[in-house]
């Protein structure tokens, strides 16, 4: 459901254009988990960026459920991008204003995709059901990278990218949204590619990629 085929992309410095990816050829089945590794400063979240549609390639192609994103103006990609995909990043990102179910919600209702079924179902698996009415401060860490994993899988993607998920979370807690986002990955029939440095987090996905001179060497 995600192929990506000689992807480039290269950003200007005062020296000339610094190479980030050159040539990264990547397929990602239906259901499948990925691990995309790397060094820092490897490309990783670029490439994240990428297939999310937060940035633009230099060249190449990008194919996500037969949505040739390169051939997509803004208005097209912003759209896609709220109802495409599920995004989960290091940071939690959740809005401060909004109250956990009102944060939860708030991807779904962009996608025109709001169940509440799914969402009271999602709310309770990840143990937010006695939390819906508190807003992100009153949360800890662990609490909101929950919400945030119902928010990106509240819409029903088909295709989830998390970068460093658990990167901000303690060793116990970082399992904990682990095992649950995983668990609900599986459930819900969607790809996930993860962005991690972590070798015990990449073993427990699918597969696993590692980013190294700007293309994909793995399996």
């Amino acid at each position: 459901m995600l192929r990506i085929t000689q992807l480039h992309k290269s950003y200007p410095t005062p020296q000339g254009p610094l190479p980030v990816l050159a040539g990264v050829d990547l397929q990602l089945e239906q259901g499948q988990s990925l691990a995309l590794m790397g060094e820092s400063g490897s490309g990783k979240s670029t490439l994240l960026h990428l297939v999310a549609g937060l940035d633009r390639a230099d060249r190449g192609h990008i194919d996500v459920n037969g949505q040739a994103l390169e051939k997509l103006g803004e208005r097209q990609l912003a759209a896609w991008r709220r109802s495409g995909i599920g995004l989960i990043f290091q940071q939690f990102n959740l809005v401060t204003s909004l109250t956990v179910a009102d944060n939860l919600a708030f991807q779904a209702r962009l996608a025109g995709r709001h169940d509440p079924a799914w969402q009271g179902e999602l709310a309770e698996r990840l143990g937010l059901t006695a939390l819906l009415a508190r807003y992100p401060e009153q949360l800890s860490g662990g609490q909101q990278q929950r919400v945030a994993l119902g928010r990106a899988l509240a819409s029903r993607p088909a295709l989830l990218l998390a970068d460093e998920p658990t990167g901000n979370l303690d060793e116990h807690t970082s399992t904990q949204v682990l095992d649950l986002l995983l668990q609900l990955q599986a459930d819900s029939g969607c790809s996930l590619l993860m962005v991690t440095h972590s070798s015990a987090i990449a073993a427990r996905l699918q597969r696993r990629v590692v980013l190294k001179a700007g293309r994909v060497q793995g399996n």
